[in-house]
């Protein structure tokens, strides 16, 4: 069985938005029959209903799995750049010489 990932909210709105989708495209396809992309819109609409009604959404769970593998992958400091700190005093040496050698 599949786990649910999407809230009872969410499923109510895919449910509602994908039978206006699938009323919209099926309408358009009896109006204008010659035209393929209302048979998209309906497949896709008809989706949207499937997922609200099951109430798990495929890309919501790629993206959460994406996300925690993320999170959970080590970080690899191998590949970070650390910089050496400079003290005041070299920073106040490097202004001076600069001052010295480029403003004349």
């Amino acid at each position: 069985m599949i786990k649910q990932n999407i809230g009872i909210l969410n499923a109510l709105l895919r449910i509602t938005c994908g039978l206006t989708y699938v009323a919209i495209a099926t309408v358009r396809m009896i109006r204008r029959p010659e035209r393929g992309g209302s048979i998209f819109m309906l497949i896709m609409a008809a989706l949207k209903v499937a997922e609200g009604i099951v109430r798990y959404c495929p890309v919501t769970d790629v993206v959460k799995r994406s996300m925690d593998n993320q999170a959970s992958a080590p970080t690899n400091n191998a590949n970070k750049q650390t910089f050496p700190s400079i003290q005041d005093q070299e920073i106040e040496q490097l202004q001076n010489d600069f001052m010295e050698n480029y403003t004349k």
